[in-house]
């Protein structure tokens, strides 16, 4: 099966994020959105890229591969990641980070040529003042880079 890239709307994204991404649903907004699709025109996985949820990294250069979703096809992820990359810099974005959780092996970003940076935060968001009732894994997470 070949893959390749579709341009996808916004909505159309979310909802392919929302049947099959593990643990987050769609993100708030986007400044980008990209899918790959097979021989057949469906669409077997999207990228969704957005402002770094830090607030310390929203320096104007930096975007954020907020979701990536697949339905299992080969090769899909590090394909959308290599898009986001390629993306960002048309738009003059100069670094783009994104987030694996530790038992996610990172495969498909070490083959679209991003490198593990560190550790990064992890914790609930809730606080007594705002509380929320979190959803999501709550554990450290792995920050990847692609400078």
């Amino acid at each position: 099966m070949k893959l390749f890239l579709t341009p996808i709307t916004q909505r159309e994204a979310f909802a392919f994020i929302r049947e099959h991404h593990r643990h987050h649903a769609a993100p708030r907004g986007s400044i980008i959105q990209v899918a790959v699709s097979d021989d057949d025109y469906r669409v077997r996985g999207v990228a969704v890229v957005g402002r770094p949820v830090a607030r310390r990294l929203q320096d104007g250069w930096t975007a954020e591969v907020v979701r990536v979703a697949t339905d299992g096809a080969p090769n899909a992820c590090s394909m959308l990641y290599g898009a986001c990359w390629k993306a960002v810099r048309a738009l003059g974005y100069r670094r783009l980070i994104t987030y694996t959780l530790p038992e996610e092996g990172g495969a498909s970003l070490r083959g679209a040529g991003w490198r593990l940076v560190g550790q990064a935060g992890g914790g609930t968001w809730s606080r007594r003042e705002r509380p929320r009732v979190d959803t999501h894994p709550t554990q450290c997470k792995l920050r990847w880079e692609k400078p």
